[in-house]
């Protein structure tokens, strides 16, 4: 697999977390902040693992 596969792989994963995580906990709430922090510590997350692993 090249790396931009691998990269946008990555990247697809993190998107589809997100947006799962906001349907299955935050569905019909209007905690903005909430999942605000919650999507950004996910990117932190994931940011962290690939300085870590992937670069």
């Amino acid at each position: 697999m090249t790396r931009s596969m691998l990269v946008s792989l990555y990247l697809l994963a993190m998107i589809a977390l997100i947006a799962g995580i906001d349907v299955l906990f935050f569905r019909s709430s209007s905690h903005t902040w909430e999942r605000l922090m919650v999507n950004v510590g996910i990117v932190l997350l994931f940011g962290a693992f690939y300085l870590r692993y992937l670069r």
